[in-house]
C-alpha cells in the first residue's frame, strides 16, 4: 500500500505536537515535513519544540529539520494546527497551490461549501468538496475542518439520538480543560483552586452553531442546518486533558431511557465499518456507574478517540439529560483530523495523491 506524503503547519505547538506523534508510522500516511513559523525554521524539531506530550518525543521527529510556511513543501496533504487568525490565509494559500488541507483550525468551520466533519456523523458533507473546488478554482487541492473541541462529544452522543427521535433543544454547560487554551494556557493564579466561567468570545457560539451544521442536511451545495436550539454556557476547569458536557435534550418524539441507550449501544457508523485505524471501537462507550465519566478515568477511552457517555436519566425541564466526555486534544483535536483523512483514504477521495507520489518515486 503506497503511502501519501503528509506535512503539519504549526507543528511545534500543543495540536501540531500532536499531530506530529499521531502521524509516526501511519499506516496510511508518510509525515515528511514539520513547518512552522520563521524563528523556528532551521532547528531541528527537538530544538524548536517544548514537547509538552507525556510520552518521549520519538527520535525520528528530533532529528527532522523544521521548515518555513511556504507553498513548496515536499508533501500532498497538511495537516493545520495554525491558529485561527493565520489559518484562513494560510489554508487557503495551501489548497489553492494543490494541497489537501485538514485543518484543525476555526477559520473555515462555518464557509458553506466547506465539510465540518466528524466521520461518525456527516461523512456525506464531503460531497461539498467538488462545489468548493469550483467555487474556489481549487484544482485538486481542498480544506476539510474538524469542529470545536467542546462540540465534538455532545454531537457524537447526539448524532444517533437525533436520527431516531428528532433533536429539538438542548442546554449543555461545559467544564474544559486547561490544555485547551494551548501552551502555555490559563495562567496557574487564574485556575488552580478556580473554575473560570468564560473561556472565549466564540466559544458558546461554536457550541451553537456547529453541531447544528453537523447535523443538518447536505445537499452537495451548503448545508441545511439541523435547526436545534442550543443554550451553551462554556467553563474552564483546573483539569489537564478532557472535556466534559452535560446535555439536557428535549425531542420531537420522546424515547425512553431504554430507547436511548439501545440507539447509542446498536450505534454503527462509517468509520467502524470500514475499520479506519484511528477509528474507536465502539465510538461511544457508556458508563453505567453514577459517577462516570470522569476526564482522569475516561479520557483515553478508545485511545482516546472514544466519546464517553453516562449519567442518562430524566430531566424534570427536558426529556432526559446526560453526560458526555471526550479527549479535548485527541478526538478534539488532531485526532478527529487525521481520522477525518483517513476516511477520505478510504473512499478513495485521496487517490489523486496516491497516483502522484506513485509516480514521483
Amino acid at each position: 500500500m503506497s503511502k501519501i506524503k503528509v506535512g503539519v503547519l504549526g507543528a511545534t505547538g500543543a495540536v501540531g505536537q500532536r499531530f506530529a506523534q499521531l502521524l509516526t508510522d501511519h499506516p496510511y500516511f508518510d509525515l515528511t515535513v514539520l513547518a512552522a513559523s520563521e524563528r523556528s525554521a532551521g532547528k531541528t524539531y527537538r530544538e524548536a519544540t517544548n514537547w509538552i506530550l507525556t510520552q518521549p518525543m520519538p527520535d525520528h521527529l528530533a532529528t527532522m529539520t523544521v521548515q518555513e510556511m511556504a507553498l513548496d513543501l515536499d508533501c500532498d496533504l497538511v495537516f493545520s494546527a495554525l491558529p485561527t487568525n493565520s489559518a484562513r490565509e494560510w489554508e487557503t494559500q495551501y489548497a489553492a497551490a494543490g494541497y489537501g488541507v485538514f485543518s484543525n483550525a476555526g477559520a473555515h468551520r462555518m464557509d458553506s461549501d466547506v465539510p465540518l466533519l466528524i466521520p461518525e456523523v456527516n461523512p456525506e458533507h464531503l460531497d461539498l468538496l467538488p462545489t468548493q473546488q469550483a467555487a474556489q478554482g481549487f484544482k485538486r487541492g481542498f480544506i476539510v475542518t474538524n469542529p470545536n473541541c467542546t462540540s465534538i462529544p455532545m454531537t457524537m452522543a447526539l448524532a444517533p439520538l437525533h436520527s431516531q427521535f428528532g433533536v429539538e433543544a438542548v442546554i449543555a454547560t461545559s467544564m474544559q480543560a486547561v490544555s485547551g487554551a494551548g501552551y502555555p494556557g490559563v495562567p496557574s493564579l487564574d485556575i488552580i483552586d478556580n473554575i473560570l466561567p468564560f473561556v472565549a468570545e466564540s466559544e458558546e457560539v461554536k457550541m451553537g452553531q456547529e453541531p447544528n451544521k453537523m447535523l443538518g442536511f447536505s445537499n452537495g451545495q451548503e448545508v441545511e442546518m439541523a435547526g436545534i436550539r442550543i443554550s451553551a454556557h462554556c467553563n474552564r476547569v483546573p483539569v489537564s486533558d478532557g472535556h466534559l458536557v452535560t446535555v439536557s435534550v428535549s425531542f420531537k418524539n420522546k424515547p425512553s431511557l431504554g430507547d436511548i441507550l439501545e440507539a447509542w449501544q446498536t450505534w454503527e457508523p462509517l468509520p467502524q465499518q470500514l475499520n479506519l485505524p484511528f477509528a474507536p471501537q465502539p465510538p461511544l462507550v457508556i458508563r453505567a456507574e453514577n459517577n462516570r465519566p470522569q476526564p482522569r478515568l475516561d479520557r483515553d477511552a478508545g485511545r482516546g478517540m472514544a466519546t464517553t457517555v453516562g449519567r442518562l436519566r430524566p430531566c424534570d425541564v427536558m426529556d432526559v439529560r446526560f453526560v458526555a466526555l471526550a479527549h479535548n486534544t485527541v478526538r478534539g483535536a488532531a485526532g478527529g483530523s487525521v481520522l477525518n483523512a483517513e476516511l477520505m483514504y478510504a473512499q478513495g477521495q485521496l487517490d489523486v495523491f496516491r497516483q502522484k507520489t506513485a509516480a514521483s518515486v
